[in-house]
This record gives C-alpha cells, structure tokens and sequence, in this order.
C-alpha cells in the first residue's frame, strides 16, 4: 500500500499544497528575535534555497509521475522552476505586508529560483529510483 502511494500523482501534489500553505504561514510571521551567539551570514538565503528546493522537488516528482520523461522538457524542466519562481516573487511581496519583514529581497528571490532549480534537477535524477523502489 505504502508502495502504490509513493507513485502516486495525488500524493505528491498534495505534499505541494502543504508546502505552500506552510510558506503563506511562515510569511506571515513576523522576524524571529535575534538570539545571542554566534550570527551565521545570509543564513536566511540558505533557508530559501533549500526550502525551495524541497518545493519542487515534490512538484518535479508530482509531474514525472503524471506525465513520465516522455512528456516534453518544458513541462518537466520549465514548468516546476518558472511557478516556483512566480511564487517566490509573490513570496517576498507578501513579505512587505508583514510587521517586523522587508520584504521584496531580490537576493532572497534568487535563493529561491536556484533552490527551485537544483529541486527540480535533483527530482529528475531521483526519479528513476523511486520507481525502482515502488515496483
């Protein structure tokens, strides 16, 4: 059963819609305080590169399922990176509504677009396993 749910499409898209509401969520929090201690530089783009990354990731997966590497490469490259793109810019904007958060971050914007980048790489790699797995 645990098998025939991995190489399932809905499954994957579901995961998805449970990333993004938890973006919206954790956008909408204001900054946390700094705590004592060491800072760690730009520790918050490493955040988005690698939230975004795990975002497409699933998306990538939720494609390749639906539509398997026959389907042509803007669906299965394309696609997964230009919507996580939008949503990263939309991210960010939603970001400058939000007491205690900037916002509108192009470098924050460009974690998330390589995070999407290496996801949907990473899914297309991993994708030939899990079906090995599964069957």
């Amino acid at each position: 059963m645990l098998r025939r749910a991995l190489v399932s499409p809905r499954l994957w898209l579901f995961s998805v819609i449970l990333w993004a509401i938890t973006l919206f969520l954790l956008s909408s929090l204001p900054t946390a305080p700094h705590v004592d201690g060491p800072q760690i530089p730009h520790l918050d783009k490493v955040v988005h590169f690698v939230y975004f990354m795990g975002g497409a990731f699933l998306f990538t997966i939720h494609l390749l399922l639906k539509h398997g590497r026959a389907a042509q490469a803007i669906i299965r490259l394309a696609t997964p990176i230009l919507l996580f793109a939008l949503v990263g810019a939309l991210d960010e904007y939603h970001q400058t509504f939000t007491p205690g958060r900037s916002g509108n971050d192009p470098f924050d914007w460009l974690a998330d677009v390589l995070g999407a980048t290496a996801g949907t790489f990473l899914a297309h790699l991993l994708h030939p396993l899990l079906r090995k797995l599964t069957a």
